[in-house]
């Protein structure tokens, strides 16, 4: 693996920032929604939607096709 394929921790930081401000925004989503809407790889988004998991800001609901994600 080489150096460019590592997130950095400040990276996933970001991300989950854009992720939270996202939410804010526009309400829930899934997870292709804020692929396409914020541009960010899905790999740093599932781990910036990991990030603010832990930090107890998100709640995941079951939808149509899939989950729905949104701030708690």
């Amino acid at each position: 693996m080489s150096g460019s394929d590592i997130t950095n921790v400040s990276e996933i930081g970001s991300a989950a920032g854009q992720v939270w401000e996202y939410l804010h925004r526009n309400g829930p989503a899934s997870v292709n929604k804020m692929v396409t809407g914020l541009g960010l790889t899905r790999d740093v988004l599932l781990q910036a939607i990991g990030w603010l998991a832990r930090e107890d800001k998100l709640l995941f609901e079951k939808a149509n096709r899939g989950r729905r994600i949104r701030l708690k």
